[in-house]
């Protein structure tokens, strides 16, 4: 690395952040303005300020959150021209006072040069330059030389893999980084993949899935902005403490707008992760379950068995049977959700009793006009006999009481389930009281989509949301004219701020409080764990079917998941999706995943091999002891003792994690955390479960075998569990290793 080289890109880089700088300033002024300014005391007015004010909030914290390794690369080109024959390629695109461009997205079309240019195919380029920074301060450049002309006989050039292999090897913090400056040519194919259709994209452990599928949301976000803004994209993950590992991954690459939810969070208002027993998780899992409630709502349109005698304001009406059972069969034909169908059906019942009514008080004697109809149908709408039977025949219904009384009331359960045994139905007894499980959650939107609003007033609800969308544009394009800020905000960027009707939020704001939100797309990590009834809820959420769907089907652990991307997806978008397979393993050392994969292959796992880019130091350790506890400890602390800055995870089954987290916590104090909270913690206690997604400097992994044993597909989950260190992995154990794993 040539002293001048290294000064040359400091000055550069130096110029780049005094942009930075000045377009963070400029950003925070026009926000003060905003601020500052008086609108005029009407609530659109006000909303046009605020609206302003968010925008530049926006920009303000963008350029904030991408401070760090703002620019990481540089291409040189061909002479074209007057064309630059450098490109540097950064976090996001930066332009000098004479708009011209210093600093490219890495995004954009004239930037794949730099993550897929080959001496064989350079794609224009003459030379790759890989910029290294700590802070604003750059400290390391190194080239991959195209054009043979540049070498100048110098065949020791200068090679770009120094910036991937110390990404690789640096300490773990317990959450994510981005890969943006190391990206490598497949994962940059994916990543640079169309929007259309349903991808897929398989990759054993270390290859890198959860980077190109963030990546990809950050792209998709930037290059498909106008269809994206407003619809917004959601990102599910396994769990919470997946969601904590990620979450900074997307501020630091410009993207904000988005939606990062658990599976236990996809139901608006409810958060969890206590997980079914493994039996019971199959059971709600399966798409039989969508049959089961649909059934359960039907149940609950009942026509009465005999006349009833109902009072209305003095009157005695009696009432036959096939009266109700016509107003429902007017709600049946509208094919709408039981609760808003419901309104169907009360209009109808209350039309008909009072054509019944008039008829009955004129053979009665009195005189009752068509005119009089109004008021003869406010009587029965108020009378109290008439909204007991009606709520008896069509009653309205929440998602949450439906299941609590599929559930609480087997009588009921054993009615709509006559083919079932009574050791399935058992599986689903519980109290009504007890609390809603992850597999719940797909079973709640489920009822959720058969119910509709308990208001029923879901469709005017939206029709009323696209009109205010439709004004709210059109102020908006008033407004810019009105400020003379043409050109500098769009008329849809502004209009996302207005709150004209209602006191509004942010697109992502929005689509995660709304269960009937149509995403534009949909990133779904870990996705081979889903069951088909979670499934069924993501299709919901993004109609369009745009989905980037990632995983690794060998990893497979949940009860209810699939063993093929085909059995997963082929009921839901049948032939309409395409493959991709990642098969560089960049974060596991070598004689780490040839353990794992040894140990998957004798189990018959169907894993997708991959070869490692490095080995380290270290071999598989092996612990064998009768102090299970204590043992655990010394490997800790001798591991410390290694790389006393690095992060470890003690991965184990369900049933000891708890002991083995409150030892480590007498032990090693506040040093220690259990789950989610882990991460922020030299040492973080896990299941195999909670450690999907994730990874650590290195893996203890505490009794093997008993992951294998009570776990519903325990070598996966022990799959999961042995590739999650970078450098080091411990197998800890007072019984033999499963098989496959000789050391």
């Amino acid at each position: 690395m040539a002293s001048a080289d290294l000064t040359s890109e400091r000055e550069y880089v130096a110029t780049l952040y005094a942009r930075l700088d000045e377009l963070r300033d400029e950003a925070k002024t026009q926000l003060e303005t905003v601020r500052r300014t008086n609108q005029g005391g009407t609530h659109q007015n006000r909303s046009e300020r605020d609206a302003f004010a968010r925008i530049y909030e926006d920009r303000v914290s963008q350029l904030t959150e991408i401070d760090e390794r703002l620019a990481f690369g540089r291409l040189e080109l061909e002479p074209d021209g007057d064309e630059p024959a450098h490109r540097y390629i950064g976090r996001i695109g930066l332009r000098d006072e004479n708009l011209q461009p210093i600093l490219l997205d890495w995004r954009v079309p004239q930037a794949r040069a730099f993550y897929q240019a080959t001496a064989a195919t350079p794609l224009g380029a003459r030379a790759r330059r890989h910029i290294t920074s700590k802070g604003r301060e750059v400290v390391r450049v190194d080239d991959e030389i195209f054009d043979q002309a540049l070498l100048e006989g110098d065949t020791s050039s200068l090679q770009g893999e120094a910036a991937l292999l110390a990404t690789l090897t640096a300490q773990r913090t317990g959450r994510m980084g981005d890969i943006v400056a190391t990206i490598q040519a497949e994962q940059d194919r994916i990543i640079r993949s169309e929007l259309r259709g349903v991808l897929v994209v398989q990759g054993g452990p270390g290859t890198g899935k959860t980077a190109v599928a963030l990546h990809r949301a950050a792209y998709l976000l930037y290059s498909y902005r106008d269809r994206l803004a407003t619809s917004g994209v959601l990102i599910v993950g396994p769990s919470r403490s997946f969601l904590q590992y990620i979450e900074a991954v997307l501020p630091s690459l410009g993207e904000t707008g988005v939606v990062l939810s658990s599976v236990g969070q996809l139901f608006p208002g409810l958060d969890t992760a206590l997980e079914d027993a493994q039996d019971v998780a199959v059971l709600k899992g399966s798409a039989e379950m969508a049959s089961l409630l649909a059934r359960a709502v039907k149940s609950r349109q009942v026509v009465p068995r005999e006349q009833q005698t109902l009072e209305i304001n003095g009157e005695y009406l009696t009432v036959e049977p096939q009266l109700i059972r016509s107003a429902m069969q007017r709600a049946w034909e509208t094919r709408k959700p039981h609760n808003v169908a419901r309104t169907a059906f009360n209009k109808a019942a209350i039309n008909a009793l009072s054509k019944q009514l008039a008829s009955q008080l004129r053979d009665h004697g009195n005189t009752i006009e068509d005119s009089d109809q109004a008021w003869l149908r406010e009587d029965i709408r108020t009378a109290e006999d008439v909204k007991v039977a009606l709520n008896t025949a069509w009653i309205p219904l929440t998602p949450q009481k439906l299941l609590q009384d599929l559930y609480a009331r087997p009588q009921w359960l054993a009615s709509l389930t006559p083919g079932w045994t009574d050791a399935q139905r058992r599986l689903l007894r519980r109290e009504r009281d007890a609390p809603f499980t992850v597999s719940d959650v797909a079973l709640l939107d489920e009822a959720a989509e058969l119910l509709g609003s308990v208001s029923g007033g879901g469709d005017a609800e939206r029709r009323e949301r696209k009109q205010q969308r439709k004004r709210d544009i059109e102020n908006a394009e008033q407004a810019i004219r009105n400020m003379g800020v043409d050109g500098l905000v769009d008329a849809e960027s502004l209009a996302d701020g207005f709150e004209a009707a209602v006191e509004r939020g942010s697109t992502a704001d929005l689509a995660a409080a709304d269960r009937s939100w149509a995403y534009g797309h949909i990133v779904v990590d870990e996705a081979q764990e889903l069951s088909p009834m979670q499934w069924r809820v993501l299709v919901r959420r993004n109609p369009q079917k745009s989905f980037t769907i990632v995983g690794d089907v060998a990893q497979a652990s949940a009860a209810a998941s699939a063993t093929s991307w085909r059995e997963a997806l082929e009921p839901l978008v049948g032939e309409g999706w395409r493959l991709e397979e990642l098969t560089v393993n960049y974060r596991t050392p070598a004689q780490i995943a040839e353990t794992a994969e040894s140990m998957a292959i004798a189990h018959g796992l169907s894993i997708t091999r991959s070869r490692s880019v490095r080995s380290s130091e270290w071999p598989v350790a092996l612990v064998t002891t009768t102090d299970l506890l204590a043992a655990v400890a010394q490997t800790v602390a001798a591991d410390r003792t290694i790389d006393e800055l690095g992060t470890i995870a003690v991965i184990t089954s369900e049933t000891m994690v708890d002991a083995i987290a409150d030892d480590l916590a007498a032990r090693f104090g506040t040093d220690v955390g259990r789950g989610a909270a882990g991460l922020n913690r030299a040492v973080a206690v896990l299941t195999p479960q909670e450690s999907k997604g994730l990874e650590f400097d290195a893996a203890i992994v505490v009794e093997p075998q008993l992951i294998v044993d009570e776990i519903a597909r325990g070598a996966a989950a022990l799959y999961v569990a042995m590739t999650r260190p970078t450098q080091r992995l411990h197998l800890v154990t007072t019984a033999a290793l499963p098989r496959g794993i000789d050391l």
